[in-house]
């Protein structure tokens, strides 16, 4: 992997290309880059030179490749954290303490850490508050003031923030948390988890009672199976909630006598104690296979036992070097200095063995692979400790008697118990959709392949665009090794053709492996039935997953797939571009003049109040008719409060003037939703609104949804979907029974790229993520 496909420089030149403030590069090269992180992270080292050159080696050819965090930040000098998550303290139930918490992950978010809670410690709705005569208004009402907070530090320009939010299934609020995410653009800075205990799983398949409790009162009782088809309704119709098995989460951790584990970072591969950080990197498997493609392709286990020791003394110096927006975080990373060391590319491997996604061989290679991993990951842990001193909290007696220390070979046994261990947790398996980018379009992390090839609009300085093609690395050296017209061997599957027992079967395989757990969406067909949904939920608890998350094509959220028959070989030919609710390419144009105004629009007025004001806001939309399609032309805003005229003024002025210059012009709604009021939001209809702007924000995105504009579920950002190419390069014919993709609209770059993996949005043309 010495050449990298255009995409990978373009990645690498936007997010990890060390550069001055005046947009100068500092990195030269690739490389540059490589020695400037591998020098960071051999500082901490007594020979930091000689540790600069092995780093830089393992690095090279994208070996080794740090989480992006890691490869933007060392060695900048900037106050940035190399850590990409964190879960905060456990919240209090009081105002006080909640407000203390909303303030460390206003400052843990603004370092661009993102942030799991448990709101499991807040009393239910309607709980009395004893000494101030009122009820609680419960963990979602707090919910929406952190999704603000969030938003905020979004608007103030800093890197979008993800959090993840848990409830335990016995929390007497479980049940509007799961239906939270019904309502349009509720909650869209969180994922939603719902922690299932072993109880709750048995009690579903007796159909017993099930009591919602809090503070040892019962609340209310439900039958257990009624709540889990809740919860797999809601996941069936719009993703969310995912689902985390807690209880297995705390019994098989390493540190199961110094933590109890109640919440995950966003994306769910790291199970973390209060104030824990998400430590990440992955070996890529797909550079280390020999001979691909022959009846000897392999992977080399040599160079996997030389890499993973190298990566495991990068990562553990990781700690020592890096910043953190809290002193607590500080402490508890090298109290046990946790690590996740993973895999990324096992999918193109696979297919550079010969051996398709999910089959009996895929199983057993990824075993055979993972297990070497955790070994060589333990042992360099316990010459690090030899060398170095173990972790603080390690107890030798008590670790060797975790389950999942019961599962390592009995010479990595023997090593801990004479050397100790350095890091008290080794694997995981995080996303690495913008790093698989970087390193050659290689597939992310342990899922299948999304796309073998597709088509992206590169924008050119004179603002044109060209097309650029876009091949996994896998193809694209099958490709260049049989030549253009030699069809696909069956090993090449992908998401589209794939059953959700395969993606369940291989998270399961890997999860034997991994002392935390891992990021992975399993992708199910649009039709898939109701009851065939919910077995994999009861697949993947009966197979030892800690988690599972889904994603089935929705109204709610937008389609990633869509289903098509087989076509007859034709000439390929380019399909027409869509607009993100699927309108002909025509209506969306942008523009640098206006449209000019007919003499009459079509419009609706709407009025609003603002609890601190004592007049109401009116207003009014216009639209135009354009292409056949209607879409916001102006708007207008009154109000007798002269406090507000001249902003108002500037404010219709400003996007009237987005609006007449064509184009998509949603982000108007996401960007006046995100304006946070330092004074403090306001309570309406029941729910808090930050800012006077959003309350406009909202209105907007009414009228948006009400003419056709946007799709029902009003979330610009995540709901829309577009159409795009089948893939480029095979006739139709050579992915039979693979459908087509359909790509959601990119936030950043506008694109329709936007694909759900391993938890997270992720751009495969510009490398956007939510989560990494």
């Amino acid at each position: 992997m010495t050449s990298v496909a255009a995409i990978s420089q373009q990645i690498w030149d936007m997010k990890y290309r060390l550069k001055l403030l005046d947009g100068q590069p500092v990195d030269k090269t690739i490389g540059d880059t490589w020695t400037r992180v591998a020098r960071a992270l051999a500082e901490p080292e007594n020979d930091p030179e000689s540790w600069t050159s092995r780093f830089a080696g393992a690095l090279a050819d994208h070996q080794f490749l740090p989480a992006g965090r890691i490869l933007a930040g060392a060695g900048t000098g900037r106050t940035v954290t190399l850590f990409n998550c964190f879960v905060m303290g456990t919240i209090p139930d009081d105002m006080g303490g909640i407000f203390a918490s909303l303030r460390e992950a206003a400052l843990t978010m603004q370092q661009g850490g993102g942030i799991g809670y448990d709101f499991s410690t807040l009393r239910p709705k309607g709980a009395p508050v004893l000494g101030v005569g009122a009820d609680a208004s419960g963990p979602l009402s707090f919910m929406d003031v952190w999704d603000a907070m969030c938003r905020t530090i979004m608007s103030a320009g800093h890197r979008r923030g993800a959090m993840m939010a848990t409830l335990r299934c016995d929390h007497p609020d479980i049940e509007s948390f799961i239906e939270a995410k019904r309502e349009a653009g509720r909650l869209r800075m969180f994922n939603l988890s719902v922690l299932v205990t072993d109880a709750f799983m048995a009690a579903v398949r007796q159909d017993d009672a099930w009591s919602l409790t809090f503070g040892g009162a019962v609340f209310k009782t439900v039958q257990a199976r009624d709540l889990w088809d809740r919860i797999m309704r809601a996941t069936y119709e719009y993703a969310e909630p995912g689902v985390i098995f807690i209880d297995r989460i705390n019994q098989r951790n390493n540190l199961w006598y110094a933590e109890d584990i109640s919440a995950t970072n966003p994306c769910g591969e790291q199970p973390l104690p209060p104030y824990g950080a998400c430590l990440l990197g992955s070996i890529n498997l797909a550079a280390l296979v020999r001979d691909p493609f022959t009846g000897s392709a392999r992977l080399d286990m040599e160079r996997l036992a030389d890499l993973v020791p190298l990566a495991v003394r990068m990562m553990d110096n990781v700690v020592d070097a890096s910043r953190f927006p809290l002193p607590e975080q500080l402490a508890e990373a090298k109290a046990k200095r946790r690590i996740g060391l993973g895999v990324t590319g096992l999918a193109d491997a696979l297919i550079l063995c010969r051996a398709r996604y999910g089959s009996e061989q895929a199983v057993a290679l990824t075993e055979a692979w993972l297990a070497a991993l955790r070994r060589h990951a333990y042992l360099a842990s316990t010459e690090l400790a030899a060398e170095k001193g173990s972790f603080p909290l390690f107890d030798a007696e008590k670790f060797l008697a975790g389950a999942n220390a019961l599962t390592l070979d009995a010479d990595v046994r023997g090593a801990i118990a004479k050397h100790g261990l350095r890091n008290a947790l080794l694997t995981s398996i995080a996303p690495t959709g913008t790093i698989s980018l970087f390193a050659d379009n290689i597939s992310s992390g342990i899922e299948p392949v999304f796309a073998y090839a597709y088509e992206r609009n590169v924008l050119m300085p004179d603002g044109s665009r060209r097309k650029e093609e876009v091949s996994d690395h896998a193809y694209r050296l099958f490709r260049k090794t049989f030549g253009d017209e030699a069809p696909l061997p069956d090993y090449f599957v992908d998401v589209q053709s794939l059953a959700p027992g395969a993606h369940v079967v291989m998270q399961a395989v890997a999860q034997k492996y991994i002392d935390s757990s891992i990021s992975k969406t399993i992708n199910c067909p649009e039709d898939l039935p109701f009851e065939a949904f919910k077995d994999v939920y009861t697949q993947a608890y009966d197979l030892g997953c800690k988690g599972c998350t889904t994603y089935r094509p929705n109204d709610v959220t937008g389609s990633v797939l869509s289903l098509k028959k087989p076509e007859p070989k034709v000439e390929p030919r380019p399909e027409p571009k869509v607009d993100p609710v699927g309108a002909p390419a025509s209506a969306v144009v942008y523009m640098t003049q206006p449209l000019d105004r007919p003499d009459v629009l079509p419009g609706q007025t709407y009025k609003v109040r603002w609890p601190e004001s004592d007049h109401a806001l009116y207003i009014t939309l216009n639209d135009i008719i354009q292409d056949g399609r209607r879409r916001p032309f102006e708007v207008f805003i009154n109000s007798k409060n002269m406090e507000h005229y001249a902003w108002t003024v500037a404010l219709t002025r400003m996007i009237s003037a987005v609006f007449r210059r064509g184009g998509d012009i949603a982000f108007v709604v996401e960007e006046l939703k995100a304006v946070f009021d330092p004074r403090g939001g306001q309570w309406v209809n029941g729910r808090y609104v930050p800012s006077l702007l959003a309350a406009i924000g909202e209105v907007i995105e009414r009228h948006m949804i009400g003419i056709g504009f946007l799709p029902e579920d009003g979330d610009g950002e995540v709901g829309a979907s577009v159409r795009t190419r089948r893939m480029v390069g095979e006739p139709p014919s050579a992915f039979a029974g693979s459908p087509a993709p359909r790509l959601r609209q990119c936030p950043q770059c506008g694109q329709p790229g936007l694909i759900r993996q391993e938890g997270c949005d992720q751009c495969s043309n510009c490398g956007y993520s939510k989560c990494s």
